[in-house]
């Protein structure tokens, strides 16, 4: 008690430390900053010389012929992370009057370099740039951003919930988040979303880091964003001025830790340069394909599609302040609407498979039906995620998913067959295998494994990435080891999913930030583009069944009984272990991981002949752990009643 008193003692104090600034303190930053801003032009015509971009032109062109009762819109997906990169590149430079970004994580490594810089080069033209990111997860550096605050009097930034209206957060200040005001400090803005001159915007997973588009040595993520262009852009546009214009989305110069850095530095001389690269070449070569016509022709405009109806939905920000109004979980709202109507199909691809009790009773309703709709998921395995403890409860209630909601599983495999060659020139031949307790130094091992990998350890000593849940941000703020992901047996770049998408009976789609669990659900604000379009809804399903394909997953069946007695005993104990409100003590699964055996062909596992064709490979296949460590993390951390944390 004692030490929880002083706990609770220490939280209070720094809460009232974390009070917000004076106003007198706030326009002293202000005033700083008007007197050494960047005011430098580069343009010095009207359009601010924006470069030629067939793709914001056709977007134009789409709203031109809009009309209020016949939209038209433009659309593709973007499932190459260096062809989702370029295309924000391209749109970026092409850019006339604004560009605004929302974002949940921001790192400083090539592809946050690249992104930011180039932002700055629009706003020196006169374009006006907005970027609003989430605090915990965002610079973090109050000297950059004191830099940034100033790079240019046409760019701003904002940081959306500083608990405590600083830019950083360490340990101590986590802590007391969690302690004085939890449902603020736990709701975070997972939204992902650019939008170009209120004409085309671009949304889904991925953030600004090199995982997300490719660029990682180690762990690279396989996701999704889809472009959108015509009258939708509107309403992304009014949905980022919602946002912008929050109580949450908060200036630099009202942060206590970016303030003390521009008051204190009211000489400042510094201008943003060029950022260094890490590998300048491959970012070279990004620029070139962003400015080439050819490139773009194939890789973008060949794939766009001419479409009517396209719906964009956000939930609101300060999610948690009204949680019972019907507009804050607006996208939550529509999901499970669509999920609700399905007919004959529901193809779900998700990084973490743990539903939400909304989310349960309709499957469970559906499972009821007479003639039931046959629903394919797309997950993360244990050697493909590095959020280690939502798939302890997704390995927790597998039985429940197979039985009782029929779900037919596919868990990523983390060197899966379908991914792009391309991206391996250059990288060496060596098998990364994170430590799991403590030993921070990557070891570096000789491997026959088919991708390559050059482990670095600067980056991979770093903060963890959005996949590693909301408790990550204690490691990220404290500077410690990354919450890695667990050993391989096997080599080369590891591939994880990062995709949110639904197809509901090939009509309808939705590509957005929505990872279909509690935490979406109920505390972070999420957002997503939702396509009524038969052609479209069948390239999405094409893209998720894609990776559903036995050299790209693994499938998720029952164990094969072979001993009667004994295996009912074991599913029995095993039933009343997972309902335990703690601590599943029970280590022997109802279901486990197979694979496809030569010559046969793939089937679901409810098929009679499943176990002819399939081979059990283990509940954790290519994992390097010993599975006494694996169940002792999962029974002594991982709870049901977290779910909604995790």
């Amino acid at each position: 008690m004692r030490h929880l008193l002083t706990f609770v003692i220490l939280a209070v104090s720094l809460a009232l430390g974390g009070c917000s600034l004076s106003r007198e303190r706030i326009q002293r930053a202000d005033a700083v900053v008007d007197l050494t801003v960047d005011r430098q032009s580069t343009c010095a015509t009207t359009d601010h010389c924006p470069t030629d971009s067939p793709v914001l032109e056709a977007a134009r062109e789409a709203d031109a012929a809009s009309t209020t009762k016949a939209p038209v819109h433009v659309a593709t997906l973007l499932e190459d992370g260096e062809t989702a990169l370029a295309i924000r590149v391209n749109l970026i430079r092409a850019a006339t009057r604004s560009i605004d970004v929302q974002t949940y994580i921001w790192e400083q490594d090539d592809a946050g370099k690249l992104v930011l810089d180039e932002l700055i080069r629009a706003a020196r033209r006169g374009v006006r740039v907005r970027i609003l990111a989430d605090q915990l997860f965002s610079f973090r550096d109050p000297g950059l951003l004191a830099g940034l605050a100033r790079a240019s009097d046409h760019l701003e930034i904002r940081l959306y919930n500083p608990t405590f209206h600083s830019a950083r957060t360490p340990p101590l200040e986590f802590a007391a988040g969690i302690v004085c005001c939890f449902f603020k400090f736990n709701q975070r803005m997972h939204n992902k979303l650019i939008v170009i001159d209120d004409l085309v915007g671009i949304t889904g997973g991925r953030n600004y880091e090199d995982r997300y588009f490719d660029w990682d040595d180690a762990f690279d993520y396989v996701d999704r964003d889809v472009m959108v262009g015509g009258p939708v852009a509107h309403t992304m546009g009014a949905s980022f001025e919602q946002f912008w214009q929050h109580k949450r989305a908060v200036p630099l110069t009202h942060l206590r830790d970016v303030n003390r850095e521009i008051v204190n530095d009211t000489d400042d001389t510094k201008r943003w340069a060029p950022p260094t690269y890490e590998h300048p070449e491959r970012v070279a070569q990004l620029l070139a394909n962003a400015e080439d016509p050819d490139w773009l022709q194939t890789h973008i405009q060949d794939a766009m599609l001419r479409l009517r109806r396209v719906e964009y939905f956000s939930d609101l920000p300060g999610k948690t302040d009204e949680p019972k109004r019907r507009e804050a979980r607006t996208l939550t709202r529509h999901i499970m609407g669509m999920v609700r109507n399905a007919k004959s199909e529901i193809v779900l691809q998700t990084p973490y498979l743990v539903m939400s009790r909304p989310a349960k009773k309709i499957f469970e309703r559906l499972r009821k039906q007479p003639d039931p709709p046959r629903i394919i998921v797309s997950t993360n395995s244990l050697a493909s995620t590095d959020a280690f403890a939502v798939y302890a409860l997704s390995y927790k209630h597998r039985k429940r998913y197979l039985t009782d909601y029929g779900f037919e599983i596919y868990e990523m495999k983390p060197h899966p067959a379908n991914v792009d060659r391309d991206a391996l020139e250059g990288r060496s031949h060596a098998l990364y295998t994170p430590p799991v307790d403590g030993d921070d130094i990557p070891r570096v091992i000789g491997s026959q494994g088919r991708r390559e990998s050059h482990p670095e350890t600067s980056r991979l000593s770093g903060p963890p990435s959005e996949s590693s849940g909301f408790f990550a941000a204690a490691s990220r703020a404290s500077r410690g080891p990354r919450h890695r992901p667990a050993p391989l047996l096997t080599g080369g770049v590891r591939f994880g999913l990062h995709a949110k998408s639904i197809v509901v009976d090939d009509t309808f789609a939705m590509v957005g930030s929505h990872n279909f669990d509690p935490r979406s659900d109920h505390y972070n604000t999420e957002a997503g583009v939702i396509v009524y379009d038969k052609r479209f809804a069948d390239r999405l399903r094409g893209s998720i069944m894609q990776d559903t394909l036995p050299g790209n997953a693994w499938v998720i069946g029952p164990r094969q009984k072979s001993i009667p007695v004994l295996s009912s005993v074991n599913e029995f104990i095993g039933d009343v272990s997972e309902r335990l409100p703690f601590f599943d003590l029970w280590p022997f699964r109802y279901a486990t991981s197979y694979d496809l055996k030569p010559g046969c062909i793939p089937m679901r596992w409810s098929d009679p002949k499943f176990f002819e064709c399939y081979e059990p490979v283990g509940d954790f296949p290519e994992v390097d752990v010993s599975l006494k460590l694996i169940y002792t993390r999962m029974i002594t951390a991982f709870g049901s009643s977290a779910a909604g944390i995790l």
